[in-house]
């Protein structure tokens, strides 16, 4: 799905090396998304563990389905954001509760954007070349991916035309 907004990297994931996928509703977009249909109950078991806390407790969501927004905290993926409904289903994710003009961009790692680029496929909405040029347009990721790399990471898929190898006839 696409969102109102952006998507961009920033601060330092001890998991993943690099910059952390982060949306900020408030800049231009698209945000390219993919939408998991959860019970609330999963959602925050999901928002619990972004939170670096202990799944298993429910979340209070009405804060969030009612004004678009709500902060747990201050830290990364402690703020919920329901940009609209998909389907009539409220549509939630978990961000910073900082935007994007607030905070240092940064180079996502190659397997960090390999991961990203692996969900949205994986939607089969998007080929893997429109993918590629995405995520290599994000801040943070912008000056530092080139649409050639990412295409490189993630590997072509169905969608894709057959790539032909350097030094080989081609057909016809």
């Amino acid at each position: 799905m696409t969102l109102p907004g952006t998507v961009y990297f920033a601060t330092e994931s001890a998991v993943w090396t690099g910059g952390r996928g982060f949306y900020d509703p408030s800049v231009d977009g698209p945000a390219w998304a993919r939408a998991h249909l959860v019970t609330a109950e999963q959602f925050s078991d999901i928002a619990a563990q972004e939170m670096y806390g202990e799944p298993g407790a429910d979340l209070d969501l009405s804060e969030a389905l009612a004004l678009g927004r709500c902060e747990f905290g201050t830290g990364r993926y402690e703020t919920l954001v329901c940009p609209g409904t998909l389907h009539g289903v409220p549509v939630l994710t978990v961000t910073a509760a900082w935007g994007m003009a607030d905070v240092t961009l940064r180079k996502p790692s190659a397997a960090y954007v390999r991961h990203v680029a692996t969900g949205l496929r994986e939607s089969g909405a998007r080929c893997a070349a429109d993918i590629a040029a995405y995520l290599s347009a994000c801040p943070g990721a912008a000056g530092h991916w080139t649409a050639e790399d990412i295409a490189a990471l993630i590997g072509p898929d169905g969608n894709d035309p057959p790539q032909r190898v350097p030094g080989t006839p081609s057909a016809g």
